[in-house]
């Protein structure tokens, strides 16, 4: 009986060096084929993967509003009074900061200047978009889509008109037309008069005589798309109501985009005397101005 077992546990002993051989050879050629095909899963995990994020915005911080315009800019736009005392004029020019939590990413500035003949209020405002899935957009994207909103609100199409207005008169966004001549009237101007010339050209200047030529109206050039400022704009005038004895506020706003910085200026002219009506032209060439200088800083 013990050499039966003797002589199974030697057979044993033979048979396991090949079954370790056998299972180590198994071994090898699964691993063969495991680095052979080992490329190709690698490429296709690259393939289907998550695309690399968009890179950041073009701008990381932002400038300080109140010391963005300059100075000699400041004063042709918010004319002062006299006499003030240079603390008095250093202190409205330098303007009001408004409140912010977070200075890289929403800051502005105002100004106001008080004259006996006029207010003007002006503000500067700067926004950096930042894009919290960068996967899906960049901050750019999501810089024009806070743009468009705006756009929108403003009741502005786009990519809307050009910047080129026409240099008739066009009513401003709120107000109608003036209605034609009513027959009496144009029955009074006599057989060889035509109906139009009997109608007013615009509101009478202050302390005109009853007989006396109503000046030509300033064109009224309206809200539009610009499209010679950053990389994209639009300019908002509003006027305000004529009243009894208020004069009409004229309000101009300027957005534009520059990368993932969004920029509002907002000026406004309020004159004193009533019936007086700041001129569209004027009111937006200064406001223009301001935000192609800001747009240029941005730039360097």
């Amino acid at each position: 009986m013990q050499r039966k077992a003797a002589k199974a546990a030697n057979a044993v002993r033979r048979v396991l060096p090949g079954i370790a051989m056998l299972t180590a050879l198994a071994t090898v050629g699964l691993t063969g084929c495991t680095s052979g095909s080992g490329g190709g899963a690698v490429n296709d995990a690259k393939a289907g993967g998550n695309p690399a994020p968009a890179p950041a915005g073009k701008y990381r911080s932002l400038p300080s509003p109140c010391k963005a315009p300059e100075s000699k800019r400041l004063k042709a736009m918010l004319p002062a009074p006299d006499p003030l005392t240079e603390e008095t004029l250093d202190k409205l020019y330098a303007g009001t900061a408004d409140t912010s939590y977070d200075g890289d990413r929403h800051v502005g500035c105002r100004w106001t200047a008080t004259t006996p003949a006029e207010t003007r209020l002006l503000y500067v405002g700067f926004e950096r978009v930042v894009s919290y899935d960068r996967a899906t957009a960049s901050d750019d994207d999501r810089a024009r889509q806070v743009y468009v909103r705006r756009l929108t609100d403003a009741k502005l199409p786009f990519p809307g008109p050009t910047t080129s207005p026409s240099t008739g008169t066009s009513p401003t966004p709120g107000t109608t037309a003036s209605p034609s001549a009513s027959p009496s009237a144009s029955a009074s101007t006599g057989a060889g008069a035509s109906p139009s010339a009997s109608a007013s050209t615009g509101p009478r200047s202050p302390g005109a005589s009853p007989g006396s030529a109503t000046p030509t109206p300033t064109p009224e050039l309206g809200s539009r798309v610009l499209e010679d400022l950053g990389d994209e704009a639009f300019i908002e005038d509003k006027l305000s109501a004529a009243g009894a004895t208020a004069a009409q506020a004229r309000s101009v706003r300027i957005v534009f985009r520059t990368s993932n910085v969004l920029v509002t200026v907002e000026y406004s002219v309020q004159p004193s005397p009533a019936g007086a009506v700041p001129p569209s032209t004027e009111t937006q060439d200064r406001a223009r101005q301001l935000a192609q200088a800001l747009a240029e800083r941005f730039s360097e």
